[in-house]
């Protein structure tokens, strides 16, 4: 008896042993795990910052560069979403957190030969996502406020297009219910409308928010120094805003810039798109660019955080923000300045410190775009009138560099006279000026009032987005990728790709944005022209000197191989008026010139 009674008590302990530890496996195991994951969940979406203040909640850490899926599908998967279908739009809005994160530009494509819209918005999971998120914050609120991670219903409407918004609604469980409208107009703004109900016994402070997140910054971004890409917004108050730029290569130096804002906007800019947040503009906001590091991804945000509100029990209040995401078009923007009173909004696109000449030579050439129907056409005419409106300078300069030229052998005398006295030879050189009334810098005080208005030209073509895949003639189907004529095919005589051969292909390219050995019809012919500009000028007194100049149009033309076409086209034309400018004046003045002397060796060539 006592035996079995041992046995039974082994056995009962046993059980009760094999119980405890499947009840652990099975019931507490996962219990603390969710309670772990709920923790973690609130961590990321905390309310208030180290002084207790509201802050803009933080998303869960990004996705290592180990599990990046290149599957769109698979990234969207696995949560429901709103299709967003408009004439302008292509994509998708996720019910977790309301994240806008899949956006296409229809109206644009990666390449001319690639018919893929532009992707302007990428979802978490793959390489470089790029979202935007709206949220509210508050400290103490009893069943939470939607944040990043929370999952909305969708309650009105199915597809998001410029007709039909669609309804969200998200309820806390504790007597708060947030419901928000999400609407797109024709263009790229989206409006979204949050109206927050405290169905409750007690008041609750809440303030609302809005992030625009980019995770790890695509190689191809932030290369070029006469470009700004990165955070970009506009600050202050009525009547006295400033528009703050943040290059990505200067972001990790400032790795949080905080500004407080009547209105305003602020987001993140390509060359020749934006992401940007827009509050109420007549609401207090606190504005900041974030750079931060999150499982081994470099996360860079624009972020808004609006006034806090309480709301008193059977209550309710209004919330309105808004998101531009799209293309950097001067007339939208312009409308969209106009229309919402938005301060400086057009100054998105980078028109660099020279605003008060890049921008009337932007709409010059748009004006003669919509006249011609052709904006390499449109660059021809608008060189031409900058010429024109440069001409009595531009003479002035030829004139001087014309008489300075026919003085050359009167000056080349003086040389070989006083070869071994310097200081003789530069004042008998002076008395020649004198004499003949010229002044050597007259030739060059008006090409320096010039230079501004080319510069301001050049970036005009550089930044503006009508200038892309934009066609020209011929060969040229895109005025903002480089001439794709190459001198190693016969400029499309040998049907042969010159990038295909090992370790030189590159170089024998000009589309990779370095230097090349592919020189292209344009690149060519804007180094003759800046050879016979340069010949027409009077030689450089030094020797080293002119041998510098001498090589200058060599050079150039390898440099400018890998520019725009539009580019070329415009420095080309512009050297051709400048020659014909020049070849007239010196011809009136009887001064030897290279043009003269060919067409008299074509004469005097026998037959």
């Amino acid at each position: 008896m006592k035996n079995e009674n041992t046995r039974n008590t082994v056995i009962f302990i046993v059980c009760t042993a094999a119980i405890l530890l499947l009840y652990q496996i099975f019931v507490l195991g996962p219990q603390a795990e969710q309670q772990r994951a709920a923790a973690l969940a609130s961590q990321a979406e905390r309310t208030v910052d180290a002084d207790g203040d509201l802050a803009v909640p933080t998303t869960a850490p990004a996705p290592s560069a180990a599990i990046f899926t290149e599957d769109r599908a698979e990234a969207l998967g696995g949560v429901a979403r709103v299709p967003i279908r408009t004439g302008r739009l292509q994509g998708s809005l996720s019910l977790q957190g309301g994240r806008i994160d899949d956006l296409f530009l229809t109206d644009y494509r990666e390449t001319l030969d690639d018919p893929a819209p532009v992707e302007l918005f990428r979802p978490q999971g793959m390489e470089h996502a790029f979202l935007a998120q709206f949220g509210w914050t508050g400290p103490n609120v009893v069943g939470g406020v939607p944040g990043p991670n929370t999952l909305w219903r969708l309650t009105g409407g199915s597809t998001l297009t410029a007709a039909t918004p669609v309804t969200l609604t998200w309820d806390n469980g504790q007597g708060l219910r947030f419901t928000r409208v999400v609407s797109v107009d024709e263009n790229y703004m989206f409006t979204l409308t949050d109206t927050v109900a405290n169905l409750g016994a007690a008041p609750i402070v809440i303030a609302p928010y809005g992030r625009i997140e980019r995770q790890g910054v695509p190689d191809t971004l932030g290369k070029n120094q006469i470009l700004h890409e990165g955070g970009i917004g506009t600050f202050g108050e009525p009547g006295d805003y400033a528009t703050t730029q943040l290059k990505y290569g200067d972001w990790t130096k400032k790795p949080r810039e905080q500004f407080e804002s009547t209105g305003g906007w602020l987001g993140i800019t390509d060359k020749y798109w934006l992401a940007a947040l827009i509050p109420d503009q007549n609401e207090t906001v606190e504005a900041e660019f974030v750079a931060r590091d999150a499982g081994g991804v470099a996360l860079r945000e624009a972020r808004i955080l609006g006034e806090a509100r309480t709301i008193n029990p059977g209550r309710q209040i209004t919330e309105t923000q808004r998101l531009f995401a799209g293309a950097k078009r001067n007339e939208i923007l312009s409308d969209y300045e106009e229309a919402l009173g938005l301060p400086r909004f057009v100054y998105a696109i980078d028109w660099g410190f020279l605003f008060f000449l890049t921008r009337p030579i932007f709409l010059l050439v748009h004006w003669f775009q919509g006249l011609v129907g052709n904006f390499g056409v449109a660059i021809l005419l608008l060189t031409l009138t900058i010429k024109l409106i440069m001409f009595p300078l531009a003479n002035k300069s030829y004139e001087s560099l014309s008489k300075m030229r026919k003085l050359q052998p009167q000056m080349e005398k003086i040389k070989t006279q006083f070869k071994d006295d310097p200081q003789k030879q530069q004042q008998e050189t002076m008395a020649l000026y004198q004499r003949e009334k010229i002044n050597p810098l007259a030739g060059c005080l008006p090409i320096l009032v010039q230079i501004p208005v080319f510069y301001a030209l050049y970036k005009v073509l550089f930044v503006t987005i009508e200038m892309r895949h934009a066609p020209f003639f011929g060969w040229i189907r895109d005025l903002s990728a480089p001439d794709p004529t190459n001198i190693w095919t016969l400029f499309g005589l040998i049907p042969w790709d010159p990038g295909s051969l090992p370790l030189l292909g590159s170089l024998l390219t000009n589309s990779g944005g370095g230097f090349t050995l592919g020189l292209s019809v344009l690149a060519i012919f804007y180094g003759f022209t800046m050879w016979l500009q340069q010949a027409m000028n009077p030689p450089m007194p030094d020797p080293v000197q002119r041998q510098i100049f001498a090589w200058m149009p060599v050079v150039f033309t390898f440099i400018m191989a890998v520019f725009p076409a539009g580019l070329l086209v415009y420095w080309a034309w512009n050297n051709v008026l400048s020659i014909a400018q020049q070849y007239f004046i010196m011809h009136r003045f009887g001064a030897e010139n290279p043009i003269d002397d060919f067409i008299a060796r074509l004469k005097n060539k026998p037959a």
